[in-house]
């Protein structure tokens, strides 16, 4: 049975972890709109507005721009990897990427995916932490957000906000922002304040 604290980090990390080429994926996507109802969002007129204001474009073309932003197809404008903002070299599966699969371990966390990934996805940070919140381990939760995701998350949602590919990922940034933004301060939650390289 799904835990309603889980809800959203599961939605939303499914949404940028898998592409709208998966069917379940892009029925999330027809049915934007019930986000604000799915969470006790603190401002949910705004998230209203973000998810009702972008229009879904075609499949075909949501899949390429889900590939443009998430797959590297070309260049990327926001890697959705922690180890490019957190390395030193900007490299992807760096010594943070080490360090939260470690993190994962303890806890017996692993993914069985046909989508080949390094962990420290966003989306699959999420739906990690999703993972943890359903097993009532909310404190391996709050660390992974506080210690692994949100010491760059928001870079990367910035980036993304930004980015002049796709409209419907740009607002879907901005949805993930208000909810850790959220998830941080009902949680009292003070990520390290590490040095960003990108």
């Amino acid at each position: 049975m799904e835990k309603p604290v889980a809800l959203m980090p599961r939605i939303l990390g499914s949404l940028f972890y898998y592409s709208p080429s998966d069917d379940r994926i892009w029925a999330l996507l027809e049915d934007l709109s019930a986000l604000s109802d799915l969470y006790a969002w603190s401002d949910r007129q705004k998230v209203e507005r973000l998810c009702e204001g972008v229009a879904l474009p075609e499949r075909d073309e949501a899949v390429w721009q889900f590939s443009s932003l998430f797959e590297g197809q070309g260049e990327m404008v926001a890697p959705p990897w922690g180890s490019v903002y957190l390395d030193k070299d900007n490299l992807l599966m760096g010594e943070t990427t080490i360090e939260y699969r470690h993190f994962l371990a303890q806890y017996g966390i692993s993914f069985v995916s046909d989508v080949c990934q390094p962990e420290d996805q966003f989306g699959l940070m999420l739906l990690a932490a999703a993972q943890l919140l359903e097993s009532d381990n909310e404190k391996a939760a709050a660390e992974l957000l506080e210690q692994h995701l949100l010491p760059w998350a928001y870079r990367y949602l910035e980036k993304l906000a930004v980015n002049g590919v796709s409209p419907l990922y740009a607002a879907l940034a901005e949805v993930a922002t208000l909810f850790l933004q959220q998830v941080q301060q009902e949680y009292g939650l003070t990520p390290p304040a590490l040095r960003l390289r990108f």
